[in-house]
């Protein structure tokens, strides 16, 4: 009988070591997949609900810079933007559109003269973004990932 107890706790920590061995070598799998991922790209652009998420990587950019692109320039033909300068004026929006396909104004990058002319003009930035009609998320492996863009503006001059 004391025999029988003796092979039946050995067994039990020979199984308990292989289940974790086995989990420890998930593990390890599963890190060593994260070092090689490319975290620079993602699987799938944001898209439009009139944007085909079955289409290539390349066609659903073209899509997603082609319909924010066209709202942003619609929103923007509302106001007036005029700056007194030799050059034409260009202003960078760089936003992050969200997991959850919120989009977010991280900068405005501009002239100072700019903001002398136009205090008003991050305010109309912003809101004109917060506006935009609903966006599907970035995938990164079937996983909704945050991702940046920047849009050039470009401003008449006088």
């Amino acid at each position: 009988m004391q025999r029988i107890l003796v092979f039946f706790v050995f067994l039990m920590l020979v199984s308990c070591n292989f289940f974790e061995s086995k989990e420890k070598r998930t593990q390890e799998m599963i890190n060593a997949e994260l070092r090689e991922m490319d975290w620079n790209s993602i699987d799938s652009y944001p898209l439009f609900l009139d944007c085909d998420e079955t289409a290539t990587k390349q066609v659903q950019k073209q899509c997603f810079e082609q319909k924010i692109t066209r709202y942003f320039e619609t929103t923007l033909n509302e106001f007036e933007f005029t700056v007194d300068s030799d050059k034409n004026a260009i202003v960078d929006v760089i936003f992050v559109i969200d997991a959850e396909g919120k989009i977010n104004v991280v900068d405005i990058v501009k002239d100072a003269s700019i903001l002398r002319q136009m205090p008003e003009f991050d305010g109309i930035i912003t809101q004109s973004l917060k506006n935009i009609p609903p966006i599907a998320p970035a995938l990164k492996r079937g996983i909704p990932v945050k991702t940046k863009f920047k849009i050039p503006v470009q401003l008449n001059t006088k």
